[in-house]
């Protein structure tokens, strides 16, 4: 079992990983913030490791869902936290922790992690992160890993993509098939199954994206 060095801890590189990007500003009680905690759990239950910033809102209801699932699993919490002007408390569910000062190189460790992407609600900061995971499919910097849009806020904007950078050829059709439209956990869920099944038998559309994403 290959393992690498991440912060100040040893972590398996060959686990399957779900990176969760979403609000900050979500509450505890939200029904979203319910939904990704669910979600995180159903992720722990089937053995699979979670990645988040590792601070509040949707990030807390990851990592906190993720350690009521991992009970009985082997999967482990990482939190990629980063330093702000008004400092991002980081949330106490964390198993592993890693601290960055820029954005960019964050992206990029959540990017070498990432087997699969799931994207809640969320503003700015959450809309830059799937972009980025997009391009880098675009490019082919990193495998055709899904990116799970889970809730109804991405409609609109997978609308805009179609009707006007796709219309006007600023990128192909097969740019955009990794995208999954999720209602709800259930379904990001049975996207996260079928892409860990091909994970585990060493599927081609599953690889490991350190071997692959360059820095």
């Amino acid at each position: 079992m290959k393992k690498r060095y991440f912060g100040k801890y040893w972590i398996n590189e060959d686990h399957f990983r779900v990176t969760i990007f979403g609000s900050a500003r979500i509450k505890k009680g939200d029904p979203t913030y319910n939904q990704v905690k669910r979600l995180a759990k159903m992720i722990a239950e089937e053995n699979m490791d979670i990645v988040t910033g590792g601070g509040p809102g949707l990030m807390e209801a990851a990592n906190s869902g993720h350690k009521d699932g991992s009970i009985k699993s082997k999967a482990h919490s990482l939190g990629l936290t980063i330093k702000l002007p008004k400092e991002q408390k980081t949330n106490i569910h964390l198993d592993v922790r890693k601290d960055f000062n820029k954005f960019s190189q964050r992206l990029d460790e959540f990017m070498i992690l990432s087997n699969a992407v799931v994207v809640a609600p969320g503003g700015l900061g959450t809309t830059l992160e799937f972009f980025y995971a997009l391009q880098l499919t675009q490019v082919k910097h990193i495998c055709d890993i899904p990116i799970i849009l889970m809730g109804k806020q991405w409609k609109q904007l997978i609308k805009w993509i179609e009707n006007y950078p796709l219309k006007r050829g600023f990128l192909n059709k097969e740019d955009l098939h990794n995208i999954f439209i999720a209602r709800d956990e259930k379904q990001a869920m049975k996207i996260l199954k079928i892409t860990h099944d091909q994970y585990l038998k060493g599927d081609k559309n599953a690889c490991i994206n350190i071997k692959k994403y360059r820095i």
